[in-house]
Parts: C-alpha cells; structure tokens; sequence
C-alpha cells in the first residue's frame, strides 16, 4: 500500500462575490469544472504549490486568504488516495485565461447547472462562496 498523495485547490474569489472555475482538459472528468488545483511537487511548500497551480491554470497570481480547509475521503480522485489542502484566495494580478491543464477558464457567480468534477460541489458549498 502507498501513502496519499497530496495535492492543494484554490478557491479564487473576485471582491464581487464571482469565483474562478476552470474546464478539465484531460481525464479525469475531462470536460467538467473544477476548482483550480494540483499535486504539490516534492520540496515544494503547499501555499508555494497552491500559488503556482492558481498561475498555471488560470493565468492569475494570487494571494491566499484564508485555509479553507482539508478533504481526505479515499474516492475522492479516480486515480487514487489523494488529500486536498484547500485554500482561499483572490487575484492580485495576471489575466484570467485558460492555461496548463484548463480547456477554459470563468468566472462564476453559481454553480447550479454546472457539473463539477471530484468533490468541488461539496468544497464549494462547504465554503458557502456560491449558491448550489
């Protein structure tokens, strides 16, 4: 049996309430949203992975917020055990664009009629940041 493996996703908050959604590019849950995110690579600190993953797939630099909190269930990821440090941040420069790993990327104000990929409805809901 291996150990977890870790991984961070940010919650990107604009001062108007929208929040940063991103479009999978690959499996798995190609083509659902997903809160922006990422494993945290060895000798890499996790607020460094959280800051990094946020530029690499969204094209912002960010600033964290608040630590929102840590989602270990074992199915959460088709590929195996892997925690989520979850954070909350908001945007302190760069464009909003589709990078890395994103098909899209947009901003949100719900995500009633969206299917999210992994347990970002549960984490999303969890930080009460959008309506259901």
């Amino acid at each position: 049996m291996t150990s977890p493996k870790l991984a961070v996703d940010i919650i990107i908050e604009y001062p108007d309430g929208d929040i940063v959604l991103v479009k999978r590019k690959y499996d798995p849950f190609k083509g659902l949203w997903a809160i922006p995110g990422g494993g945290v690579e060895v000798g890499e600190t996790v607020e460094h992975a959280a800051r990094r993953e946020a530029r690499e797939e969204t094209g912002l630099k960010v600033r964290l917020t608040v630590l929102e909190g840590i989602y270990s269930e074992p199915g959460r990821d088709p590929r195996g055990h892997v925690v989520s440090i979850v954070y909350r941040a908001e945007p302190v420069g760069g464009e909003l664009m589709a990078a890395s790993d994103a098909a899209e990327a947009k901003r949100v104000k719900t995500i009633k009629d969206l299917d999210l990929a992994f347990d970002h409805r549960k984490i999303l809901l969890d930080a009460k940041v959008v309506q259901s």
